[in-house]
């Protein structure tokens, strides 16, 4: 039931742990690592280091090209900032046990987190993920145990300009920051307090779940119709009446099956994600996705939405219209 919960002992000495490093003046000194370093994780990770802390960056395909400049550059309209050097590795096993672990790679990598978390995680460790959708808290507990795993909620515009440099849209943006099927303790406070200190603002939240489904009242309008209407920007979108009509039906079907679930989001929000939207000259991740060819996020931002919404009885007729030709197109592309 939503509000009741257990602590149990590795989260309660985790908490501890933390609220006595802190000692209420600035956030303690922390090694965090960042698992998937495309934009979001360069962008948190930048801010990270510049704000004090140990990051090491789990990186791929960027690893020898970061590794050689030594450097991420952040392109902002309030500024520029480089930070150097870069912990920069290609393992798991070369990271170690660290206090945070981040997850910001793509939720299509999850079957990969068996392998990836283990040997980061020690007895104090938070694992925190950071990617879109439903059901990748259950994913990460289902590995390292509810009681350290933790979501956020990144409310930002950021965008990979190239190896070891992101371009700033809509920045630092927000987190909403929340424990799994728990209310936010004081170590979730303290971890909020390290990213305000970061400059990312960042506010706990006491149910991730209602947290969730309002972000979703925009990743899946605008994630998903940018592509489908041809690979437009999210202000182009919206300048095409029957476009900014299928916006808002998607929205108010969210709306609907998040309320079947026991989270109420008003009518003002729908409206407000629309009107924030109208200058946004932003390409959603998904949009990146597609044109740079790597799998979308189909399941957990709609295909999982998707069937809770058939589960509760509730109609979904342009969630699902969605969801298949998303569907399609990305089955399409990937056999070509």
């Amino acid at each position: 039931m939503e509000g009741m919960f257990r602590f149990s002992r590795a989260h309660a000495i985790c908490a501890a742990a933390l609220s006595a490093s802190h000692g209420g003046v600035n956030p303690p000194r922390q090694s965090i690592a960042i698992v998937g370093a495309g934009a979001l994780g360069l962008y948190y990770g930048a801010r990270l280091v510049q704000a004090g802390h140990e990051v090491r960056f789990l990186l791929r395909g960027d690893l020898a090209a970061i590794r050689e400049r030594d450097r991420i550059t952040v392109r902002e309209k309030h500024g520029d900032f480089t930070v150097s050097p870069v912990q920069a590795f290609g393992a798991v096993a070369e990271i170690g046990v660290v206090d945070v672990v981040l997850i910001t790679m793509k939720a299509t990598a999850n079957a990969l987190l068996a392998d990836l978390l283990p040997p980061l995680v020690g007895p104090l460790t938070m694992v925190v993920t950071l990617q879109n959708g439903l059901g990748n808290e259950e994913a990460v507990a289902a590995v390292v145990g509810a009681e350290r795993t933790w979501g956020g909620l990144c409310f930002i515009g950021v965008n990979r300009s190239g190896p070891g440099e992101v371009r700033g849209i809509q920045t630092p943006g927000s987190i909403a920051l929340g424990e799994f099927d728990r209310p936010a303790g004081s170590a979730c406070r303290e971890l909020a307090d390290t990213f305000e200190a970061a400059g990312v603002p960042c506010t706990p939240v006491d149910s991730l779940r209602a947290a969730r489904w309002r972000k979703l009242v925009w990743n899946i309008p605008f994630n998903g119709l940018t592509v489908v209407a041809g690979a437009v920007p999210c202000d182009e979108l919206l300048r095409h009446a029957n476009h900014e009509a299928e916006v808002r039906a998607l929205m108010r079907e969210i709306q609907a099956t998040a309320a079947a679930e026991g989270v109420v989001i008003d009518d003002a929000f729908l409206h407000d994600n629309v009107e924030r939207t109208r200058s946004m000259a932003y390409q959603p991740s998904t949009l990146i996705d597609f044109m740079e060819g790597r799998p979308l996020e189909l399941e957990p931002i709609w295909g999982e939405p998707l069937r809770r919404a058939r589960t509760a009885g509730v109609a979904t007729p342009h969630l699902a219209a969605l969801y298949d030709r998303l569907s399609v197109m990305d089955a399409a592309r990937t056999r070509d």
